[in-house]
């Protein structure tokens, strides 16, 4: 089934877990890229410049397949995957997870890292607002400039946001709509760029004055 929207959250949220003297402070951010995370570490190391551990996790994405776990010198799985787990159990993407860890002297043991580590991101994440974020598509709309005003009047509609215009001889404007809306937002934008009712119009219907392409990815 086709997702037109994702939920992530919707600004910096943080959580502590203290357990036998170690302390787990957790930053969530939200992030759209992977070189995100190269500025929040760098934040954080200056902020904890005698944390003992940085472990993280991050998900991009919708298909499952742009993500990481690490453990930053913790016995393996004991860190990244309990912090991606907690991504996971909240339904998130698009987020990264930071768990800096203060060791206080006694040693917790795999299981007890694990849980120190979910409690962390866990509280991290029951502070932050979730949001859901919908999935949107891009057009690029070309025509002369002397069809410029009845164009941009046809694109006052609502649902459709001009991202980028450039006005010369010829014109090119970038639009972009929700995808859940597509078909029907460009299928009311050919009508009323034709001047024609919507059950004049189909799918294959092109505009001689305006050429409207689907930007790819």
């Amino acid at each position: 089934m086709l997702t037109h929207s994702y939920q992530t959250i919707a600004s910096p949220a943080e959580g502590e877990y203290k357990e036998k003297g170690s302390k787990f402070l957790a930053y969530a951010y939200p992030m759209d890229v992977e070189s995100d995370l190269d500025g929040f570490m760098a934040s954080l190391r200056d902020i904890h410049p005698k944390a003992r551990h940085y472990c993280y996790a991050y998900k991009l994405g919708l298909d499952g397949t742009r993500f990481r776990a690490n453990d930053d010198g913790e016995p393996s799985g004991t860190a990244g995957k309990p912090i991606y787990g907690q991504i996971l159990s909240f339904g998130l993407t698009n987020i990264c997870i930071i768990v800096i860890r203060y060791f206080g002297g006694t040693k917790l043991g795999a299981s007890g890292l694990i849980h120190a580590y979910k409690e962390a991101s866990k509280a991290a994440l029951d502070n932050a607002a979730v949001i859901e974020k919908y999935l949107f598509v891009s057009y690029e709309l070309t025509f002369g400039y002397d069809h410029m005003g009845h164009i941009m009047n046809a694109l006052k509609d609502p649902d459709i946001e001009i991202i980028n215009k450039v006005f010369e001889n010829d014109c090119l404007v970038t639009i972009q709509v929700r995808l859940s809306v597509e078909n029907l937002v460009i299928h009311r934008l050919k009508a009323h760029l034709l001047n024609k009712s919507l059950e004049e119009v189909t799918a294959d219907t092109t505009v001689d004055f305006c050429e409207i392409v689907k930007k790819k990815g």
